[in-house]
């Protein structure tokens, strides 16, 4: 399937046109109109059957081929996040605050591209080809609304995701079978105590020591309590308290993230810092409060689906260009949710401008593509149908 790189190329154009167009305009969360409507535009003459979701502007395409068989769903997400863009691009971001900065401008670029090729190869297909816009990855879990909407009715086979990772040389693909990206939780505390004067901190119950505890007895429990060959990454971000130089504050706000790849884990380190968020407050004569807001389950990759597209990269590819994983990926992702349902996998596409030493990595104000990239991801996306619906497959 070499023969697809090089007609991946003949789309490249096509490609990094989306792809600027979606760039210079991004939206966050669940309602993106304007991307939506660059998808639509770009599938119009694909001879596609397409249509929109309802709760959210999603978009699903679907190639039915020219002989019966099963589906391979291939999904791209599409928001934005809500930050500055340095980057001093000709088609930097034009609205203020947002910025195209994980990559979803790339991966909407890709499979718009991928879907006209392989419009070109329906009289190889065994089955169908149905094309996942999804919005509201970025923490909104677009993907379990698209689920709730039928996305996956009738069930696909197989379904497979490509991520471009800014920081990785041009053009490698690299993934594993297993876990290959961590679960996420927030988790926000409060420490209540008793407000007064700073020069008399014994007559207030001063919660800004004890939180700072709280930080530290959560990093010693994290190293201390689970196993580094099943890891556990507790980070708090945002501490906030107190409001002048001479006044103690009656309670200090904090929160974080969990980040964890088996689900065992997961539930440990979440009691677990429960209980020394309560306590250490109780400890101090204070009360602590915790809370937890589950984003994303465990990413896992079916293992014969995973090796099946690690083949697949290198006939497409080359050996050069792909590399197993040895490693999870601490960072989280909502197709996690298609995985829990559909055999499949999600692999990574380095993007890295060549040249650049210390690439920025993804979620920079300062993150850049080489657009020559996206070239291997259309190759890739079309080699994954073609191969899962041409008998190939791996065995069930």
């Amino acid at each position: 399937m070499t023969a697809l790189l090089d007609e991946a190329k003949s789309w490249l154009d096509d490609a990094i046109r989306v792809r600027r167009a979606v760039h210079r305009h991004p939206e966050v969360g669940l309602d993106l109109p304007r991307t939506q409507r660059t998808i639509l535009e770009a599938l119009d003459d694909v001879g596609l059957d397409v249509r929109t979701g309802q709760a959210t502007t999603s978009v699903v395409a679907t190639l039915v081929g020219a002989h019966p068989g099963p589906t391979v769903l291939l999904r791209g997400d599409m928001d934005a996040l809500p930050m500055p863009e340095d980057t001093g691009l000709d088609f930097a971001s034009e609205v203020p605050g947002t910025m195209h900065a994980c990559g979803h401008d790339a991966h909407v670029a890709m499979l718009t591209a991928a879907a006209g090729l392989l419009a070109h190869h329906r009289d190889k297909l065994h089955g169908a080809v149905r094309f996942m816009f999804q919005p509201g990855e970025e923490g909104y879990a677009g993907a379990r609304i698209m689920i709730d909407e039928g996305v996956l009715n009738p069930a696909p086979a197989a379904a497979f995701a490509i991520h471009v990772a800014s920081y990785r040389e041009s053009g490698l693909v690299f993934t594993r079978p297993g876990p290959v990206c961590a679960s996420s939780d927030k988790i926000v505390m409060r420490v209540t105590g008793k407000g007064g004067h700073a020069s008399a901190p014994h007559r207030a119950r001063d919660p800004i020591p004890v939180a700072c505890e709280i930080v530290q007895a959560l990093q010693s429990m994290v190293t201390r309590r689970f196993d580094v060959f099943d890891p556990a990454v507790l980070t708090v971000a945002h501490i906030e308290a107190g409001s002048t130089n001479n006044v103690i504050p009656e309670s200090a706000f904090m929160e974080g993230t969990v980040r964890t790849v088996s689900e065992a884990t997961r539930d440990g380190v979440l009691e677990a810092a429960r209980r020394v968020v309560e306590g250490v407050a109780a400890a101090h004569g204070l009360d602590g409060e915790f809370s937890v807001e589950a984003t994303y389950p465990v990413t896992v990759n079916e293992d014969a689906m995973a090796g099946f597209a690690l083949r697949v990269a290198r006939d497409t590819l080359g050996d050069a260009h792909v590399e197993p994983m040895p490693d999870p990926i601490m960072g989280a992702e909502d197709f996690s949710y298609v995985l829990q349902r559909v055999p499949g996998a999600m692999l990574f596409l380095g993007a890295a401008p060549p040249g650049e030493p210390d690439p920025a990595p993804n979620h920079s104000n300062r993150m850049l593509l080489d657009e020559e990239a996206l070239a291997s991801g259309i190759a890739l996306h079309a080699a994954l149908a073609l191969g899962f619906l041409d008998g190939t497959r791996p065995a069930a």
